[in-house]
């Protein structure tokens, strides 16, 4: 029997804010357990909670930039539900009304691409967390993270694949990092993912009964649970089990998911609008005023750099992955040095020292300004692509002049013609036999030659210009 998966993903975007969403209280990562707790989070009586503006100016960006429907009017709800790590015994968030309507996002699978469509983003506050192991058979509340500013992010269930799952969340993770509402370090929890997994028989208009992945927070973790989750609904429904809507969690360590209780619906939680926040309303006056300060998105990037550089879509797919690159790129055609060889020097050396060394470009020791020197050497013809690779090696980690380098490791190219014309007469002289096998119609035997050239120039013969000049002595 053939199924349709059917994927859909909630995702908990952390806010770039230095304070929580309803207080003034550090929303920074880490410290000593409850150092950032606040009276709020503590949900002390009489205690009220004040809406912090960037969280709302966030939601606003990443309406603009998934061409959404930004709310002029949207309401806060209290969802409430008891767990240990949420002290008031509700959370706020949006139910009816969220800020950020219905949007979409393009994800490209293999020359293909695919629009997911967002059913909504809504904001809200996180909640701490249990610590268990503290002293022995004892669970410690961490309150931290509660009142955390979070931007929850729906999708249609437009998916169909594990591969299309990751694929999206990559896509969103990106957008974020980009349009600078999340750091998104997926490691202290900054994006993390739930993901929804069903089937159906193929081309049944039913969708099948949903199991919901809590908090995936890596994309092999994705691949993996969804992977597996799949393939144990269609194994249940082929023995002629059922499907139990219900929450469940990945173990990487097993590789296997496994029910963590039955799913809620939003009845179960009893919203209703809170009462000690005001409706949000929002002009289209700021949202005008947020979008003419928006940096231009990836998309468009990419449109521009194929078009007024001619890069390949290949090349801008890879200066437009993240803004910090981008970011680098915009930095090096500041020194006016050729966008194509920007891009190639990025996207290969760099990015393999990079890899290797298991940094960010954030943290590059290499500046822009030092390697656009070096790029404009090689523009300049004073040394070769091959020489400039030395260089790069040189000056990686180094407070070192380019110009310097190059004079002191002997690499400036030999571009007058009569010294490369002296020294491509003798290995002609040397090397008759190639000669003739140029001329009797073998062209491997002219790379050969050149090859003999730049060894006779101990590499510093200019490369075109050898070839040049080869070809016009070998019409002789």
């Amino acid at each position: 029997m053939e199924w349709d998966i059917v994927i859909g993903i909630e995702t908990h975007v952390q806010l770039k804010t230095k304070s929580k969403i309803f207080s003034g209280a550090s929303a920074s990562f880490g410290g000593e357990p409850n150092a950032h707790a606040c009276l709020v989070s503590l949900a002390y009586p009489g205690v009220l909670p004040v809406l912090n503006e960037e969280a709302v100016n966030c939601a606003i960006r990443f309406g603009l930039a998934v061409d959404a429907k930004i709310a002029k009017k949207s309401i806060f709800a209290r969802k409430n539900y008891f767990y240990p790590d949420l002290p008031k015994g509700y959370q706020i968030s949006q139910f009816e009304l969220p800020i950020v309507g219905e949007g979409s996002l393009s994800i490209s699978m293999g020359d293909d691409n695919k629009i997911v469509r967002i059913l909504r983003a809504h904001l809200e506050e996180d909640a701490g967390k249990s610590v268990h192991g503290v002293e022995e058979g004892k669970s410690g509340i961490d309150l931290n993270r509660a009142g955390t500013p979070l931007l929850e992010i729906v999708t249609e269930p437009d998916m169909s694949s594990a591969e299309e799952a990751v694929s999206y969340a990559k896509k969103l993770h990106e957008l974020v990092q980009w349009i600078g509402i999340c750091d998104g370090n997926m490691q202290e929890g900054n994006f993390r993912c739930d993901v929804n997994v069903s089937v159906k028989k193929k081309g049944d208009k039913q969708l099948g009964t949903r199991r919901e992945i809590k908090n995936l927070n890596s994309f092999k973790f994705i691949k993996q649970a969804v992977d597996y989750e799949v393939n144990w609904q269609i194994e249940r429904l082929e023995d002629g089990g059922a499907i139990k809507q219900s929450t469940i969690l990945f173990d990487p360590d097993s590789g296997e998911t496994r029910e963590m209780r039955s799913k809620e619906e939003a009845n179960d939680y009893r919203y209703f609008p809170d009462p000690d926040l005001l409706p949000l309303e929002i002009s289209q006056e700021k949202i005008n005023v947020i979008k003419a300060e928006m940096y231009e998105l990836p998309n468009e990037m990419k449109a521009r750099l194929i078009k007024e550089f001619d890069l390949s879509s290949y090349d801008a797919d890879g200066i437009t992955s993240n803004i910090a690159v981008a970011n680098y790129f915009e930095d090096l055609l500041t020194f006016n040095v050729s966008a194509k060889l920007a891009s190639n020097w990025i996207l290969t050396n760099l990015f393999s020292r990079l890899n290797e060394l298991s940094i960010d470009i954030e943290n590059c020791p290499l500046k822009a300004s030092k390697l656009a020197q070096l790029i404009l050497r090689i523009e300049d013809k004073t040394i070769s692509n091959n020489a400039a690779k030395k260089v790069f090696d040189e000056i990686w980690d180094q407070d070192k002049s380019v110009d310097d380098v190059i004079e002191k490791l002997g690499l400036k190219q030999i571009s007058n013609v009569n010294e490369i014309e002296n020294i491509l007469n003798q290995v002609l002289q040397d090397n008759e036999a190639m000669v003739e096998e140029y001329k009797s119609g073998k062209d491997k035997a002219f790379n050969a030659l050149i090859g003999q050239v730049m060894k006779a120039s101990k590499g510093k013969a200019n490369p075109g210009q050898v070839s040049q000049l080869l070809k016009e002595k070998l019409k002789n």
